[in-house]
């Protein structure tokens, strides 16, 4: 039987929608600075090019740029300062006539006054588009297992995190079957995202529930994830809805030092052993969705897991990781520094080396599994 223990794999945001649309505007002292600033160097101009001039007027582009990047609370604040500014500039430098005062003002308040009404929508659709993915990575939890996973042929760790800066979630998935036939593990990464990419990713995780155990052949395993993608297609198209594919690793683990895998179309695996790391050899093949196109018959390829080595399966959240001049992370390095790391620390270590590398910014879903035996 597989036993599982919870904890920390799978992990996630519980702040709500408030601390991250203050985490994403700019600090208050940040804007506070900016707004003396700019409206230092404006009355200063205006003062030095005559009563003429209406340069004050400029700073109405401070509450605009507010509206679009700050808080609510923020855009407000700026704009009764930039009000209460104009008017103090039209008393010091009045315009040639008593009308010409009041449409000033009138038409800065009714600016500002539009300004703030466009912040509060804007801030109402992030919060409905955070309450959606959300809710789309409640789900996504719920469709995959939590991690460690322990069989009596290997120990499974992992860590799966969303990428919740973005609109929507991407298609991430994994799992882990004690079947008849040894321990079956997949790993796999849906094409796009949202919840389109998530139901694709169910019929995947479907299949392989049940094709895993019934199947004695891990090619028979992967025709049938094949199959329920196919299907998925089907349905999407009648829907008038995309097509998907995905690319997947199913390995099928015994006692003894051989492993089967069939990759389709996804990142090779890692082993590391004794310091070192070497990507495991597999010929990459086509997609799940699209063997029917190419022609594709699926094959077992067999490497090598000894006692003392560990296996890390990853998707491309990881690979992908860029830093500021555009670099993608160097995996096999960042292993290789991580190289006397438990297997069970060694997915969150590797992940915060990606994101240490990145400064924090994701663009994908990141999943890691290491994968060791289980020694008697």
């Amino acid at each position: 039987m597989v036993r599982r223990r919870e904890g920390g794999g799978v992990g996630g945001s519980a702040d709500g929608y408030g601390a991250e649309a203050e985490a994403r505007a700019p600090g208050n002292r940040t804007v506070v600075l900016g707004v003396l600033a700019s409206t230092a160097v404006v009355l200063l101009a205006q003062a030095g090019t005559g009563t003429s001039a209406r340069l004050v007027l400029l700073l109405v582009f401070l509450p605009a740029l507010l509206a679009g990047l700050g808080t609510l609370a923020q855009t407000i604040a700026v704009s009764v300062w930039v009000a209460v500014v104009v008017a103090v500039s039209t008393v010091l430098f009045p315009p040639t006539s008593l009308e010409a005062r009041a449409g000033t003002l009138v038409a800065v308040l009714g600016a500002e006054a539009a300004l703030v009404a466009l912040c509060a929508r804007r801030m109402g659709r992030e919060r409905q588009l955070f309450r959606m993915r959300q809710s789309a990575v409640a789900l996504q939890r719920q469709l995959l297992r939590p991690l460690p996973v322990l069989t009596p042929d290997v120990q499974v760790f992992g860590l799966y995190r969303p990428v919740e800066e973005d609109a929507m979630v991407g298609g991430d998935l994994y799992d882990v079957a004690d079947t008849p036939y040894g321990t079956r593990v997949l790993v796999g990464d849906v094409q796009g995202k949202g919840l389109p990419a998530i139901g694709a990713g169910f019929a995947v995780l479907s299949a392989f529930r049940e094709a895993a155990f019934r199947e004695a052949a891990l090619t028979a395993v992967a025709d049938s994830l094949e199959a329920a993608v196919q299907r998925h297609n089907a349905y999407a198209a009648q829907a008038g809805e995309s097509e998907r594919f995905v690319t997947a690793t199913v390995l099928g683990l015994e006692r003894g030092p051989e492993v089967q895998a069939v990759n389709c179309g996804h990142l090779a695996p890692y082993l590391l052993r004794r310091g070192r790391v070497e990507t495991v050899d597999l010929a990459a093949g086509v997609p799940l969705g699209l063997a029917e196109l190419a022609g594709e018959v699926r094959t077992v390829q067999w490497f090598a897991l000894p006692e003392d080595g560990v296996l890390v399966l990853l998707t491309d959240g990881i690979t992908e990781a860029q830093d500021r001049d555009g670099e993608f992370y160097p995996v096999e390095e960042g292993l290789t520094a991580l190289g006397t790391t438990a297997a069970s620390l060694l997915p969150q270590a590797l992940d915060g080396a990606a994101r240490h590398w990145s400064g924090g910014r994701r663009r994908d879903d990141v999943t890691v599994l290491s994968l060791r035996r289980t020694t008697p």
